[in-house]
């Protein structure tokens, strides 16, 4: 009988009583990780002194790194080695001030034995409850019970009701009874344009050309292609690398007439070339986005895409300028004109190119959706994502602050009269860039989600209304989280604030614009009826008029 050299299975340490271990997740990018340490130091002690006075204690389950000088879980490696040490059945809190890769803790997570909550700041300055919904959606799609908490300060009392229940009971029963199955829809034009529309897709079939899948950790933002095939869109994997390379081959002068358009077209690009190139919007940043601007629609048109993704926040971000400003561009049917290489045909003529923001798939699916519905209602398709980032009261309503990183059609602003180019912070973006931004016009919207659960494909659909606000509270809500960002302050009818973060399964959300309340209750139930004969498990959140 041969012998062989086991190898050594360390044990983990037995938990300690009435204790919490907490983790903290961050960002891969260094700047960010030690720009927002202080604020996460800040959350994690207002978190602290709650368990304490809960009577609990807090242990935190790994250090501050002396040579990053942070003490985020900052890579997957990171993760492992800290796991390592977490009792597996002790009670886990995950407290998020900030953008967090969701990849860093999933592996860990999927393991743990005892309860788990994830917490975050309520705050608009320091996104946690951001990275708060992308990994509980994360969660969700990889089945990992758990529970969720948000606070400003962790001293309400609705706070303090809920995190005893956690701690009493490992679970908290949210109120989610704003969200109901898609009732049995009777015959309508609506209907019946919505089924048409599936069973065109799944005969001609669609294809999503997606630059590097998997950003920025967002492991719910993957669908795999035994979910999206049967409903006929179908992902053509392209590389960034290839993008830079189409770049390269874009004339100087097919740039200026890009950008020539746009200042022509009203948008106002903040530029100064002889500042800190760290800090200010320079010409050559915005001409290298318009490369790639063609570069992208070229690529598209060569593999036949009628929709794509640019990941952006890895590898290209220390290669060129941010692609924002390209991804706004694309959404809308309005912009500049590009040529085929030949220059024979104009790429997309007329038409948006639906962007998916990030290589979110979900996005992409709900954004393509969107697009073949409003095209054929005869509605302005242009579409975004927006970070469900943060809200406050306003009047007698919540209003949601709903931003994303610089890129939204410029028809959502209202044209580009109303557009601005300011350049993305170094932070974020270390090569710079032009935002295309400004702020969301009033109206009324469409919202949605697409995302995977108990291995499936379902989708969220919702109404609201875009609010004019006076300048001065519109500049306190930029001036509050991102300025150099597009702005959109919306109502979610029939949806509090607790019960979005509640169900939300993702930090993203889909709208675009109808003409009226009565013609946004039509493209809803349009999108419905199409998603439900794609076969996707379809729910209404808050008030929907259905049929």
């Amino acid at each position: 009988m041969s012998t062989y050299t086991l190898p050594a299975v360390a044990e983990r340490p037995a938990a300690e009583p009435k204790t919490l271990y907490v983790v903290a997740n961050g960002d891969l990018r260094l700047t960010t990780n030690v720009k927002t340490w202080d604020k996460q130091q800040e959350v994690e002690g207002q978190f602290a002194a709650a368990a304490q006075e809960a009577g609990w204690s807090v242990k935190r389950a790994h250090d501050v790194d002396p040579v990053t000088g942070h003490g985020f879980i900052d890579s997957q490696k990171r993760g492992m080695e800290v796991f390592k040490s977490v009792p597996k059945d002790a009670p886990l809190v995950v407290v998020e001030s900030v953008w967090q890769y969701s990849h860093h803790l999933l592996h860990g997570l999927r393991d743990h034995q005892g309860p788990i909550l994830v917490v975050a700041n309520f705050a608009g300055d320091f996104p946690g409850l951001v990275g708060l919904l992308n990994l509980t959606g994360s969660m969700i799609k990889a089945g990992i019970d758990h529970s969720a908490l948000w606070s400003k300060d962790f001293t309400d009392e609705w706070f303090k009701t809920k995190f005893n229940e956690w701690l009493k009971k490992g679970t908290i029963k949210h109120d989610t009874s704003h969200v109901r199955a898609l009732p049995k829809l009777k015959a309508s034009a609506e209907k019946e344009l919505g089924v048409a529309l599936a069973e065109q897709l799944a005969n001609e079939k669609a294809i999503m050309a997606v630059f590097d899948e998997g950003c920025m950790g967002m492991y719910n933002a993957i669908i795999d292609d035994e979910l999206l095939n049967p409903h006929g869109i179908y992902k053509e994997r392209l590389s960034q690398s290839a993008l830079v390379a189409e770049m390269s081959k874009v004339s100087d002068e097919e740039a200026q007439d890009v950008y020539d358009w746009l200042k022509d077209a009203g948008m106002t690009f903040h530029i100064d070339n002889d500042g800190d190139e760290k800090e200010n919007l320079t010409d050559a940043q915005v001409l290298e986005q318009c490369k790639m601007y063609i570069a992208a629609l070229r690529i598209s048109d060569d593999f036949g895409a009628d929709l794509v993704g640019i990941q952006y926040q890895q590898g290209l971000k220390d290669l060129v300028p941010a692609s924002d400003l390209v991804e706004g561009l694309l959404n809308d049917p309005v912009r500049p004109p590009v040529l085929s290489r030949e220059g024979d045909r104009v790429l997309y003529e007329g038409k948006a190119l639906p962007h998916f923001n990030e290589v979110d798939e979900c996005v992409g699916v709900d954004a393509l959706v969107t697009n073949r519905v409003w095209v054929a209602m005869g509605l302005d398709p242009s579409t975004t994502l927006h970070d469900l980032r943060w809200g406050d009261d306003w009047n007698d309503d919540f209003v949601w602050v709903l931003e994303i990183s610089g890129a939204v059609p410029a028809s959502h602003l209202g044209g580009y009269e109303n557009a601005h180019g300011y350049r993305q912070s170094y932070y974020f973006f270390p090569l710079g860039g032009s935002t295309l931004q400004g702020t969301s016009k009033p109206g009324e919207i469409v919202w949605s989600r697409v995302f995977v659960k108990d291995n499936a494909l379902h989708v969220d659909l919702g109404r609201g209304t875009c609010i004019e606000m006076p300048e001065e509270e519109v500049q306190r809500r930029l001036d509050s989280t991102n300025p150099e960002w597009p702005i959109m302050n919306a109502i979610l009818h029939g949806v509090s604030r607790d019960q979005m973060m509640a169900r939300h399964p993702s930090n993203h959300l889909n709208v675009a614009y109808a003409p009226d309340a009565e013609t946004a209750d039509a493209a809803l139930l349009a999108k419905a009826a199409m998603f439900e004969a794609m076969g996707y498990e379809v729910n209404i959140a808050g008030d929907v008029k259905i049929g």
